[in-house]
């Protein structure tokens, strides 16, 4: 009975002992694998908050940068030179990148809509034009017309027997497609009572236009500033127009996404180049010396360029501007110049500018 007990006894122990051990077994591994799913949990999130904090850089970054296209001549291309816009923008935390030059508005739309520009100076015939034809663009801010600018001209060799808009019937004009030339060409005509299709509309790039208009391969050239004052003092070129029979605003185009995703940015933007607009129109000569050394002319072409184009008075967009641009845009229709109407009033940016119009 003794042996019994004790041989009992023995086993009850190792049966304990057994227990314990797994018991003490399964604590601990409970310990680590507690340990190891707070650890992979830990690790899960901070992995979580590093995508979110690099998304959240990348988001900024992108936030940070505004892209500027210009073409020559134009505010842009000075407010680069100057460099006051670059330097407030850095205020904001809002780094610059510039795009250009362009030889037109049709090439600088080009650039915004393929998305290498945010932003871009161009008339409003061009823009019209490109936000009718499907590009993504909105208007931004606008230059308001002065009845009296010489930035727009039709122009004939100086030797040329042409002398009034009249004199255009049976000859070959260079315009840009859709642009502010063609636009002006038909403004004219249209004034002066003469039908379209006795004029024939030559549609050449002011790169293309300006030697077909001196070796004679057209009769004449309906442009704008620059290359005006360059054809005349440099290859005395002739006007046989004065001022615009419908003068046009000045557009600063915008990427549609870029206003949906930077507003901020982008109207910083605006507004700096509203603020080099006005510096300007208070120190004319700084303006011409910014052309010479942008354009590579003569000082006597910048200061005539200058003059010419007036002041650089650019604003956030009104209802009377709304309307002006949307009276436009409905004759662009009729004349079939666009292919279908333009709504002016949704294409201009969502920038929070309401209560300025």
């Amino acid at each position: 009975m003794l042996n019994y007990l004790k041989e009992h006894r023995f086993h009850y122990k190792q049966k304990c002992s057994a227990s314990k051990i797994f018991a003490v077994a399964a604590y601990f591994l409970g310990l680590i694998a507690s340990g190891c799913s707070q650890q992979t949990a830990i690790n899960a999130a901070a992995n979580s908050d590093s995508s979110s904090n690099t998304l959240t850089t990348k988001t900024t970054e992108k936030n940070n940068v505004i892209r500027l296209g210009y073409q020559k001549g134009g505010i842009i291309p000075i407010a680069r030179q100057r460099g006051e816009l670059e330097r407030q923008l850095a205020t904001q935390n809002i780094k610059v990148e510039w795009s250009g030059p362009f030889d037109r508005c049709a090439t600088l739309l080009s650039s915004l809509n393929g998305n290498r520009a945010d932003i871009g100076g161009c008339g409003d015939i061009p823009t019209i034009s490109g936000i009718a034809a499907g590009q993504p663009l909105c208007i931004g801010s606008v230059q308001r017309p002065s009845p009296d600018s010489l930035s727009s001209a039709i122009l004939v060799r100086g030797d040329s027997p042409i002398r009034k808009p009249a004199d255009l019937i049976g000859k070959k004009v260079a315009v840009n497609q859709g642009g502010a030339g063609e636009y002006l060409l038909l403004k004219v005509l249209e004034k002066e009572n003469i039908p379209k299709e006795k004029v024939q509309r030559v549609y050449l790039s002011p790169n293309d236009a300006a030697p077909a208009l001196y070796q004679g391969s057209v009769d004449a050239w309906a442009v704008w500033e620059p290359y005006i004052s360059i054809a005349q003092l440099e290859h005395k070129a002739r006007r046989i127009t004065t001022t615009h029979p419908a003068p046009t605003y000045g557009i600063m185009v915008v990427r549609g996404d870029a206003a949906k995703e930077n507003p901020v940015a982008v109207k910083a933007a605006l507004t700096a180049l509203s603020e080099d607009g006005d510096w300007l129109n208070q120190h004319t000569n700084a303006a011409s010396d910014f052309l010479v050394k942008e354009l590579k002319v003569s000082d006597t072409v910048a200061k005539q360029v200058t003059k010419n184009r007036g002041p650089e008075s650019y604003v956030f967009a009104n209802t009377k501007d709304i309307a002006n641009l949307q009276k436009t845009a409905d004759w662009l229709l009729e004349q079939k110049i666009i292919p279908q109407r333009v709504d002016v009033a949704t294409a201009v940016c969502p920038l929070g500018t309401t209560a300025a119009r």
